[in-house]
């Protein structure tokens, strides 16, 4: 189980390692409440995905887990992507196993990354399959898409930082330019 207190230590650990991203309100509809849109594509890698996988390699590395094989993850692309740039800043090494059938754009942006891709199957349960067969056999670490406590704790600062930046703007109308920062 998650504790607020794993979501606050991610967020003080991935602090300056990813984008703290902007906060949009949509205009509301009908007398609906506002809807506010948290600008995660502004990631380094596009998704929230960057703060999952920062939390994870950044613990095991304050841990001492950090393994010399690096990092594995199955991916149909921005898990991979994240993976692959923060093993990347903390120069690990990495390796994203993605089926046949992931988006070219994506391949060569993990090997642009640095990552070491290996394309496996036409379905990502075969990529995941062959991910940790990968990590089993060379003691790298596993980096889960979304089911490991570090990833999820990871991901969830991006809650942290909706609250901070909507804090006070709970009324029902809002203006667009509201909680821009």
């Amino acid at each position: 189980m998650i504790e607020p207190s794993d979501v606050r230590d991610a967020a003080a650990r991935i602090a300056g390692r990813v984008r703290r991203t902007p906060v949009l309100a949509a205009e509301p509809l009908g007398g609906a409440a506002c809807t506010w849109l948290k600008l995660e594509q502004t990631q380094h890698t596009g998704s929230f995905k960057a703060r999952g996988a920062f939390n994870r390699v950044l613990a095991a590395a304050e841990q001492g887990t950090l393994p010399a094989a690096g990092v594995v993850a199955a991916s149909g692309g921005n898990a991979g992507l994240a993976v692959a740039y923060a093993a990347a800043e903390v120069g690990a090494a990495a390796e994203v196993y993605v089926p046949q059938t992931a988006p070219a754009v994506k391949v060569a942006r993990l090997r642009a990354l640095g990552a070491r891709v290996v394309q496996v199957g036409s379905r990502y349960a075969e990529a995941y399959e062959a991910a940790t067969k990968r990590c089993a056999d060379t003691g790298a670490l596993f980096c889960h898409a979304y089911d490991q406590p570090e990833i999820c704790a990871g991901q969830g600062t991006l809650g942290l930082e909706l609250l901070e930046q909507t804090s006070g703007s709970s009324t029902p109308s809002c203006s667009p330019s509201a909680a821009a920062g």
